[in-house]
């Protein structure tokens, strides 16, 4: 994986964006959890808010850790209101670019160039 750090921009603020091993195994074991007892509909939004909540408090805790800062992680409800504002699309679109740039390997990225 490569250590890519993307933004989720609302007007006011810049969120920091990242797709880690961090992020993957924390999704994977709530996954489960979501699932249970839950529509199709209401899982996709669970879902989403729940990744978005869990790459974005990754990217803080990466960016604090480089730049010495103590910037205070996001809740869930904060993530809604910054899905509301960025835009459903917007956020999906953000999510898959920050995906595929951070599973691509090295021998990937020098052959993209």
């Amino acid at each position: 994986m490569i250590d890519k750090i993307n933004y989720l921009e609302t007007k006011t603020e810049r969120f920091p964006l990242v797709f880690t091993l961090n992020v993957m195994e924390s999704i994977k074991k709530n996954m489960v959890q979501l699932r249970n007892g839950q529509s199709k509909d209401e899982l996709d939004i669970k879902a989403l808010k729940f990744f978005m909540t869990e790459a974005i408090n990754e990217g803080i805790e990466i960016e604090n850790e480089k730049l010495n800062e103590k910037r205070k992680a996001v809740t869930s409800k904060q993530v809604g209101r910054i899905l509301t504002e960025v835009g459903l699309s917007g956020s999906a679109n953000k999510i898959m670019n920050t995906i595929s740039e951070s599973i691509q390997t090295e021998e990937t990225s020098k052959n993209a160039l």
